[in-house]
């Protein structure tokens, strides 16, 4: 499959290249020459932008978790400040963290819904998922777990931690 699409970098086309193909076929099915071929750039400019495959593999994970973190806490802050100065409710934090998921321009884009296919492998993944996960988005996951701290001040740190992964392996399997 080409990715390559005009005016594309080709740094871009790399990371395009190894999202499909990993969300394809799976860290260890994917080669750097496959995902090199996809992107019609020799190999050594793959090695030269990302060195190895462990590490384009982490770098094109990370690129869309920044920009959806980014969705998602700009949705939290929103109804932060809508339901102030009371705290914002449950609802309200589940929309934010889920909405920017499920709505909006970028559902059209193939990138995007091989991204949301290699989230689900790398969250069911025993070699990836604690890792990336944990460093993709624990900082905004934070975030969301102090606002259902405070909108349910009476709820144990343990009952909300586990709520919380319920509700995230929930929506990677979805």
């Amino acid at each position: 499959m080409t990715l390559v699409k005009e005016g594309v970098s080709r740094r871009t086309a790399i990371l395009d290249a190894a999202e499909a193909e990993f969300s394809q076929h799976g860290y260890d099915a994917v080669s750097l020459r496959a995902i090199a071929k996809a992107a019609k750039v020799d190999v050594a400019l793959a090695n030269y932008h990302f060195g190895r495959k462990h590490e384009l593999f982490e770098q094109t994970f990370q690129r869309r978790a920044d920009i959806l973190n980014d969705w998602r806490l700009d949705a939290l802050d929103a109804a932060i400040k809508a339901a102030a100065p009371a705290p914002v409710s449950v609802h309200a934090i589940i929309d934010a963290y889920l909405r920017p998921l499920m709505t909006g321009d970028h559902l059209s884009d193939p990138g995007w819904r091989n991204y949301y296919a290699l989230v689900g492998y790398v969250n069911s993944s025993t070699t990836w998922g604690g890792q990336l996960m944990t460093k993709s988005f624990d900082p905004a996951i934070k975030r969301f777990i102090e606002a259902l701290k405070d909108a349910m001040p009476d709820a144990s740190d343990a009952a909300i931690y586990w709520g919380y992964h319920c509700l995230s392996g929930a929506l990677t399997l979805a």
